[in-house]
């Protein structure tokens, strides 16, 4: 999304709770682009992330009635959707939550190096293990807690900040490459 689109307000939520599609339609516009992001940031996969933007979308329209607008609506469909991408992780192989370094690959040597540092990083965040990845997209890029993650993934908060300072570690090493 950038920094010029405009976020529909209130009113637009409002209807979309009355039942207005179309105004559900502007506020699925303005937010699913994040949305898709931060799906694909923590799944790396493009085509689970469209799947699970529209399912978290869904689930907005099914829960919209108990958004009491004490957030953004854009806050609260994000916080949605973490929990969406969350449960899917979860479902796909409860494993995939623990850092194994072993099963890290290594991003490996480029012939043509890419230009954009933007793009090296999310090759390398994309990189990191299911686990690792998850708890650095929810710490350093979404800004959430370390106590916050621990309650969303169920784990114990210095697991979570272990799993942070190894993607990081990590991380590092890939961009080095």
């Amino acid at each position: 999304m950038t920094a010029h689109a405009e976020m529909p307000g209130a009113d637009v939520v409002r209807r979309a709770q009355q039942g207005d599609v179309s105004a559900f339609e502007q506020l699925y516009r303005a937010n699913a682009p994040a949305i898709r992001l931060l799906c694909r940031r923590m799944l790396r996969n493009d085509r689970a992330a469209a799947d699970l933007v529209q399912d978290v979308f869904v689930r907005a329209w099914e829960k919209l009635g108990s958004f009491r607008g004490e957030s953004s609506f854009g806050t609260w469909v994000h916080r949605l959707a973490v929990n969406v991408v969350l449960g899917h992780v979860k479902a796909a192989n409860r494993d995939t939550l623990r850092f194994d370094d072993a099963a890290s690959p290594a991003l490996g040597q480029s012939a043509e190096r890419q230009l954009d540092i933007r793009l090296d990083v999310d090759a390398a965040i994309a990189r990191l293990p299911a686990g690792a990845r998850i708890v650095f997209v929810l710490h350093d890029v979404e800004g959430y807690a370390h106590g916050e993650i621990a309650l969303m993934l169920g784990l114990a908060e210095g697991t979570v900040r272990a799993q942070l300072w190894r993607a990081r570690r990590r991380l590092i090493t890939l961009l080095d490459a």
